[in-house]
């Protein structure tokens, strides 16, 4: 396999540093985070390594992940687990992007319209959601998951 990615390298690094601090939340969310890019790298049929972007996406993943626990464990009444998922999940998002505020959301959106307004002719309507959603996913580059930019388009095509 060919050299890690500089992201990979930059989480073995803090697992080092959390090791030494023996932080053992932080020690047990990096390895778990290490574990998962590890996973990602060895499924389908061959292995492969795995771009910055995509370590992201994985982490993205994980993070959400750790909301949705939180989340479950608050409604049936288990509060020190979900405060061991925020904890996590707030681990994870310190190598996340700075997620989009509603308002540059709502700016990236418009923008894919205009675009696609410009490859029809015409302004798209909710049979082109698809068209204006690969557009914004592309632009907001992971910063605003999938339901959050479906539901901009959508708010703004209907």
């Amino acid at each position: 396999m060919a050299e890690n990615s500089d992201f990979e390298k930059r989480l073995r690094a803090d697992l080092t540093t959390s090791m030494k601090a023996k932080n053992s939340v932080r020690t047990g969310t990096l390895r778990m985070l290490i574990s998962a890019v590890i996973a990602e790298k060895v499924s389908g049929k061959e292995a492969h390594e795995l771009s910055d972007d995509d370590i992201l996406k994985v982490l993205a993943k994980e993070s959400k992940k750790r909301g949705e626990s939180a989340q479950i464990y608050i409604d049936n009444g288990r509060q020190e687990l979900a405060d061991k998922e925020v904890a996590e999940a707030a681990i994870i998002d310190e190598y996340l992007p700075t997620p989009l505020s509603d308002d540059e959301l709502g700016a990236i959106v418009d923008t894919a319209i205009a675009q696609v307004t410009t490859d029809l002719g015409e302004p798209p309507a909710m049979r082109q959601m698809g068209q204006v959603m690969k557009i914004a996913t592309g632009l907001a580059e992971g910063k605003a998951d999938g339901s959050r930019i479906s539901g901009a388009v959508k708010a703004r095509l209907s």
